[in-house]
Parts: structure tokens; sequence; C-alpha cells
């Protein structure tokens, strides 16, 4: 049986896939972070939920990234409110 590392690994091998995989790495870095500051609140979805006033399975698709739609600036300064912290964005110039 083949693991996700080895099946990732051989897609990844793929120039169409690897370019696609690039493009996404800054979104997968965002929801690496919102993750990384909800674990460390040491509070669980259904807590955060409530705080922002939604579901669970709002914040899931949220730390995810798998909802139709992009969440609103918003959605992330309520869940960064309810993480005790504050939503800052900037636009930096690509290097």
């Amino acid at each position: 049986m083949i693991t996700h590392e080895e099946l990732k690994n051989k897609a990844l091998k793929r120039k169409d896939v690897r370019e696609e995989y690039d493009n996404l790495e800054e979104e997968f870095s965002y929801l690496d972070e919102f993750l990384k500051a909800r674990m460390g609140s040491g509070l669980t979805q259904a807590e955060i939920a409530r705080m922002m006033g939604t579901t669970q399975s709002v914040v899931a698709r949220l730390e995810t990234g798998k909802g139709r739609h992009s969440p609103s600036i918003a959605t992330l300064t309520r869940y960064a409110k309810a993480l005790g912290l504050r939503l800052e964005l900037k636009l930096v110039e690509n290097r």
C-alpha cells in the first residue's frame, strides 16, 4: 500500500502538479498560521465558534481552506479576536 507521502512525492515529480502545489504555498502557510494560533491558545474549534457566534464546522473550514469561498476579512477578524489576537494584513513586494 502506498503512503500519503509517497503519493505526494510521486505527484510532485510532474511539472504541472509541482507548479500548482507551489502556487498554493502561500495559502497553506496562512492556514497553518491559523491552526497554530488556535492550538497555542488551548481552545477547541467549538469554543472558538461559540466566541465567534458561528458553528464548529465554519471554524474547521476556515482552518482547512475547504470552503467554497475565501473567508471575509470580518470573519478572519472575529477568529483572531476569539483567540485574543488581532488580524494584521499588509502588502509586501514580491521577491
